[in-house]
């Protein structure tokens, strides 16, 4: 579980502990992910990439949703009897991913909207 975050080291990419990694990395790893998956899926017009990042979010989000359905034990038994941690930690992983992708193809700065919104969010009365 300590070894799951990437890092660019010149050509090569390396795992990272957690404690390790920060925004930048983790920024780094997307840039990578993002070359790597236009590249994948063919040249596509940037209208189309961006939609299929938001319909692969919502995917992600609906698996995510499906992995805490079983970690309260809400589902099937065949859904319980597949169902591990791991993999709700990894839903968790998809989706924060497939928002930094598709905050990457719309050109928003993620760490200028994040440091933002936390500021006005610290403002707020309770």
């Amino acid at each position: 579980m300590a070894e799951r975050c990437f890092r660019k080291a010149r050509t090569e990419v390396r795992f990272l502990s957690p404690a390790q990694m920060n925004f930048e990395d983790l920024y780094s790893f997307v840039e990578k992910e993002n070359k790597r998956l236009k590249s994948a899926y063919g040249p596509l017009d940037e209208r189309t990439h961006t939609f299929g990042r938001a319909i692969k979010l919502t995917e992600e989000v609906g698996e995510l949703n499906e992995a805490l359905l079983s970690s309260f034990g809400l589902q099937r038994d065949e859904k319980l009897s597949r169902f591990s941690e791991e993999e709700l930690e990894h839903e968790f992983a998809d989706v924060m991913l497939c928002v930094l992708l598709l905050a990457e193809s719309m050109d928003v700065d993620i760490a200028k909207a994040l440091e933002e919104k936390i500021k006005k969010i610290n403002k707020r009365k309770y």
